[in-house]
C-alpha cells in the first residue's frame, strides 16, 4: 500500500486530529488559519481551536484576484495562473504561521482549504436549463499539499453540488455537529460578504436542519465604502451612522425575486455588487441620493433581508437565541438593526459557544476535513439542497 494512504488510514484511526482549516471570503481581507485538535467525529466532534490567525493580503494580491472576481467576461489566462499561485501563496501563509506558533509542518494531520470563491452560479441564477448548479473555488489543493507537505483536503463544494446542493451554504453539517443543543432553538447567521444562517432546531432532529443564504451581508456596504470613502468597509458603521435610510431606494433593493425564492438557497457578488445598486438607483432615478444615506440604505438592505429571512423560520410560539459571527458581527448599526426588527429573539454572538466569530467559517472546513477522513454516514433527511455526503478531495504531497 502506498505510505501517503497507510498514512491517512492511520489518521483517521487517531483519537484525535490536528487540522488546519483555511477561508479566504469575498472580502478578501486576508487568510483565515484556524489550527484545531478534533476529537470523534458526527455528533459526537469536540473540538479545541489550539492557534488562530488571519494572514492578510497584500493590495495587490486582492487586485489580482478582483481582476476576476465574480465576472462573466475575464482573462482566461488570468485565472489558469492564479489557480496554482494561490495554493502555493496558502501554502506559504499556513507554514509562516507554523513557524510564529513554533510547531513543524508534520505535527499537523490535514489541511482544509475552501479555496477562493471566484464566480458561484446556481442554477437558480444562471437559468441555463442544460447545466447543473455550478461553483468555483481556485487555489489548488496540490499545490497546498506540496507547498507544506501535509496531505491537503480542498474543493468541498463540488461534491455537495454532485448530490444535488447548490455548493453553498456548507455551514449547516459543521453547525449541526458542534453547536447543537437539545431544547435550545438555535439560529447561526454569518454575515460574511453573503449573509447565511443555520437552523438548529432544539428537538436536534436532523431532518429539520437547513443553512441558507438570505442576501447580502457585508459585500454592498464593503463595495460602496470603497468606492465612494476609500475605506476598504465601513468601521462601526459610522458612516451609515451618519446618514438616513432612504425608504425608496430601501424598497426597490428589497423587490428583487430572490427574496421570495423559497430556502436553501443561494446567492453571491455576482448578482449583489455595485452593478446592482447603480441600476435600482438609476430605475428610480435616485441618482442624487447623498453617499451617507446611500450607505445607511444598504445598511439597512442587509439589516431587513436577514431579518425577513430568520422570521420565516420561527413559530409563533416558540423562542430562538441567534449566535452571529462573520465581519457583519462587529457592525453595531447592523446589528442593532437586526436586534430592532427580532425583539423575541436573544441576539449574541458565536464567541460564546466557544468559537471565536472570526474563526469560526474556517474551524467549520476542519469539521468537514474530519468527517471525510474519519466521519460515518449522517442522514440529513430529503431536503432539498442539504446532501447527506462528505465532502473534499484529497491532496497527497508526493
Amino acid at each position: 500500500m502506498k505510505t501517503h494512504v497507510i498514512r491517512l488510514a492511520q489518521i483517521a484511526n487517531k483519537p484525535s486530529r490536528r487540522i488546519i482549516g483555511l477561508m479566504s471570503g469575498t472580502s478578501l481581507d486576508g487568510l483565515d488559519v484556524a489550527l484545531c485538535n478534533v476529537e470523534g467525529n458526527g455528533t459526537d466532534t469536540v473540538l479545541k481551536v489550539e492557534h488562530f490567525a488571519t494572514v492578510p493580503f497584500t493590495e495587490e494580491f486582492r487586485d489580482s484576484i478582483r481582476e476576476i472576481f465574480a465576472k462573466r467576461e475575464i482573462d482566461f489566462q488570468h485565472l489558469c495562473v492564479l489557480n496554482p499561485s494561490i495554493g502555493i501563496t496558502h501554502g506559504n501563509m499556513i507554514l509562516e504561521c507554523l513557524k510564529k506558533w513554533n510547531i513543524q509542518p508534520e505535527e499537523i494531520d490535514l489541511i482544509a482549504s475552501h479555496g477562493q470563491t471566484v464566480f458561484h452560479a446556481p442554477k437558480k441564477q444562471h437559468n441555463l436549463s442544460e447545466f447543473p448548479n455550478s461553483t468555483l473555488q481556485i487555489g489548488d489543493g496540490d499545490h497546498i499539499a506540496v507547498t507544506t507537505q501535509i496531505i491537503t483536503l480542498s474543493d468541498f463544494r463540488q461534491k455537495h453540488i454532485a448530490a444535488g446542493g447548490e455548493g453553498a451554504p456548507l455551514a449547516v453539517y459543521g453547525d449541526y455537529f458542534l453547536f447543537s443543543k437539545k431544547g435550545e432553538n438555535r439560529i447561526l447567521l454569518n454575515m460574511g460578504g453573503i449573509a447565511n444562517f443555520t437552523y438548529l432546531p432544539g428537538s436536534l432532529n436532523p431532518s429539520e436542519i437547513f443553512t441558507t443564504d438570505t442576501g447580502p451581508g457585508n459585500t454592498l456596504i464593503d463595495a460602496f465604502s470603497r468606492e465612494y470613502f476609500g475605506k476598504p468597509y465601513d468601521e462601526n458603521g459610522a458612516i451609515a451612522a451618519s446618514g438616513k435610510v432612504n425608504t425608496i431606494l430601501l424598497e426597490a433593493l428589497k423587490s428583487l425575486s430572490f427574496f421570495e425564492a423559497p430556502f436553501p438557497k443561494t446567492t453571491g457578488p455576482e448578482v449583489f455588487n455595485m452593478d446592482f445598486v447603480a441600476n435600482v438607483t438609476a430605475k428610480y432615478n435616485l441618482q442624487d441620493i447623498s453617499r451617507e444615506d446611500v450607505l445607511a440604505t444598504l445598511t439597512r438592505f442587509s439589516a431587513d433581508t436577514i431579518s425577513s429571512a430568520i422570521k420565516r423560520v420561527m413559530k409563533p410560539e416558540e423562542i430562538y437565541k441567534i449566535y452571529a459571527s462573520g465581519g457583519g458581527a462587529h457592525n453595531p448599526v447592523l446589528m442593532a438593526s437586526i436586534r430592532e426588527q427580532l425583539p423575541n429573539c436573544q441576539l449574541g454572538l458565536i464567541n460564546e459557544l466557544g468559537v471565536s466569530g472570526d474563526a469560526k467559517e474556517a474551524v467549520l472546513f476542519a469539521v468537514l476535513a474530519n468527517e471525510t477522513v474519519a466521519g460515518t454516514n449522517m442522514n440529513f433527511g430529503e431536503r432539498e439542497g442539504v446532501p447527506s455526503v462528505s465532502m473534499g478531495k484529497i491532496s497527497f504531497p508526493g
